[in-house]
């Protein structure tokens, strides 16, 4: 049974070019066996209208206003007790403003006001919108308030711009709720997830050093789906720019070995991901800052890292149930990462184009093929590096077998 059947969402589309994708929404969700009551702003009946919402979620749809004979039951608090959730998608700039400020001055901001259940806010704007400064405040309110934010991501806007800002696809927001309600349902409490990301560097001397251009997002993105999946999932990361969530159980290193020595301390381990881009050469440390006048050439001398993937796959005692590998090629993509899966003897590879700079390091986007340990083979297209990290979670999940845990789909 998947963790959204049967569960009750209480969604309010606000007014926005987004507004008609969530019709696919609403079909999406009541394939999987939801009952869905919506509310419509008045600038949402511009771009959907109240009867193909109600044909769609075969249930009343609401106005943002008061009414005599909806209110004779109180409907502005029944409603949000009724419902699992409430899912405001797409939410304007606007109606950010107006759940920070706390307004409860129609139906909607009353609804929102009297709830006892957990929020979703899908944001959908310009990047501007997104970016200016009042927004940025006012998201930081909302999220100090427990409010939940499903993206935007990076894209190509309504209005022709590119940034940050587009809404999540359909599948992303229905990911998300499902990760939550197996989350609600201490469906993966009990497993142990380690993730590892983020550049390590290997110093030459007190102040230099080999690393590369590795962001730490999609480790990160990966780590934080499986903890809103309900795992116990730890972050071990490399020197990265992040901001990450306080809730999430983060530990910092900077080493190769450092990460290796992290990874044994916590022990057994259900699900281990390597994402994280580790320094392939460690250098002969020179205690103190070489002089760059002693010289006009130098020779370092370097030697092989520790594998840290390669350790966990073949560990005796507490090799995991599930250890994926990472693979950022820039050429000979397939081959190379066939032969690491048998090298290293994990479960995955999840390989990636580096030499395309709109899905490699520093990038919003990735695309990934998935080589697993049969040679099975398949290919995620390029989406969000969340959208990505929840289509690889989701594959986790069901790599798990329903023996260990529920399908959350």
């Amino acid at each position: 049974m998947g963790t959204l059947n049967e569960k009750k969402i209480l969604l309010i589309i606000s007014g926005g070019i987004a507004a008609y994708k969530i019709l696919d929404l609403i079909r999406n969700l009541k394939k999987k066996n939801c009952e869905i009551k919506t509310i419509l702003t008045e600038s949402a009946k511009e771009f959907v209208t109240s009867l193909s919402i109600a044909s769609l979620s075969q249930n009343k749809v609401y106005e943002n206003k008061f009414d005599l004979n909806n209110e004779i039951e109180m409907d502005h608090i029944a409603l949000s007790r009724w419902c699992d959730i409430i899912l405001i998608a797409p939410t304007t700039a606007n109606l950010i403003s107006r759940l920070a400020s706390g307004s409860a001055d129609d139906f909607i901001s009353t609804v929102i006001s009297a709830s006892n259940k957990d929020i979703f806010l899908v944001p959908a704007m310009n990047v501007e919108m997104w970016n200016n400064p009042a927004t940025e405040e006012n998201v930081k309110t909302l999220l100090k308030y427990k409010y939940k934010f499903i993206g935007p991501v990076v894209g190509d806007l309504a209005c022709g711009e590119v940034g940050e800002g587009k809404m999540s696809s359909i599948n992303e927001i229905e990911n998300t709720l499902a990760h939550y309600f197996a989350k609600k349902n201490n469906s993966f409490s009990k497993l142990k997830a380690v993730v590892t990301a983020g550049p390590t560097r290997e110093y030459l001397d007190p102040v230099r050093y080999l690393s590369n251009e590795s962001s730490g997002k999609q480790g990160y993105e990966i780590a934080k789906k499986l903890f809103d999946s309900g795992f116990d999932t730890t972050l071990i990361t490399g020197p990265t720019n992040l901001n990450y969530p306080e809730n999430l159980k983060i530990i910092r290193v900077t080493s190769a070995q450092e990460m290796l020595e992290q990874c044994q301390n916590l022990f057994p381990i259900d699900i281990a991901v390597c994402a994280a881009a580790v320094v392939d050469f460690q250098p002969n440390y020179q205690s103190e800052k070489i002089k760059k006048e002693e010289s006009s050439e130098y020779n370092f001398k370097l030697s092989k890292n520790v594998d840290i993937l390669k350790h966990l796959s073949n560990h005796v005692k507490y090799r995991p149930k599930l250890v994926i590998g990472f693979a950022a090629e820039t050429n000979n993509i397939l081959e190379n990462s066939l032969k690491k899966i048998k090298d290293k003897n994990c479960d995955w590879i999840i390989a990636n184009d580096i030499s395309d700079k709109s899905i490699g390091f520093n990038s919003d986007n990735n695309e990934v093929t998935i080589i697993y340990k049969n040679q099975q083979i398949e290919k995620i297209s390029k989406a969000a590096k969340s959208e990505i990290a929840s289509e690889i979670v989701n594959r986790i999940i069901k790599s798990l077998g329903t023996n260990n845990v529920r399908n959350i789909n």
